[in-house]
């Protein structure tokens, strides 16, 4: 849902207050995200739980949900935002930044009902534009997930297809695996 008639800067953006549901400023305007629902509020939960699981610890990246990402004159906040650990922003004490001027190494897209797949696919394209090396779009009512590519080429997958995720993180995973998280 775009909230926003006139075009402001992404200067401008940033300094207006955040706000809940959080908005993302795409080509000069504000669209506020979905509130997240029960499939959405797992998988985003069990993703990041999963990916820190073992990327964490081995101090190779680290997934953080719905994290403000400003790049390429645009700020977007993926469900899930993946950052290779060296690629981390940080204080010059160590700390970790409050802002992230830069794209994430993997972006996790999950769709909810109410959202324009259309939408959500131009910012994870967003994304490979400017760096990210992989990109998911979760699809929970197809059970279904594209890939999208640095080269910006699309992959669609279902079933036993096994996802992939970036180098470094030992982690596998199929499409129905991750679509059976919903069965409780």
């Amino acid at each position: 849902m775009t909230i926003a008639t006139q075009l402001l800067t992404l200067d401008e953006f940033l300094k207006l207050p955040e706000t809940k549901p959080a908005a993302e400023f795409v080509n000069g305007k504000i669209i506020q995200k979905p509130m997240p629902q029960g499939e959405h509020s797992l998988l985003q939960g069990k993703l990041c739980e999963t990916i820190n699981q073992q990327a964490r610890e081995a101090a190779v990246a680290m997934a953080f949900p719905e994290l403000r990402c400003t790049f390429g004159n645009q700020s977007v906040i993926p469900d899930v935002a993946v950052f290779r650990w060296q690629r981390i922003p940080r204080q010059p004490s160590g700390r970790i930044a409050n802002r992230f001027r830069l794209p994430p190494d993997w972006s996790i897209e999950i769709l909810s009902p109410e959202q324009s797949q259309s939408r959500v696919l131009s910012n994870l394209l967003h994304c490979a534009q400017h760096g990210t090396e992989l990109g998911w779009l979760v699809d929970p009512d197809e059970e279904t997930v594209l890939i999208i590519w640095p080269d910006q080429r699309v992959q669609f997958l279902e079933g036993e297809a096994q996802l992939p995720v970036i180098e470094g993180i030992e982690l596998s995973l199929t499409v129905a695996q991750l679509f059976g998280w919903l069965i409780l």
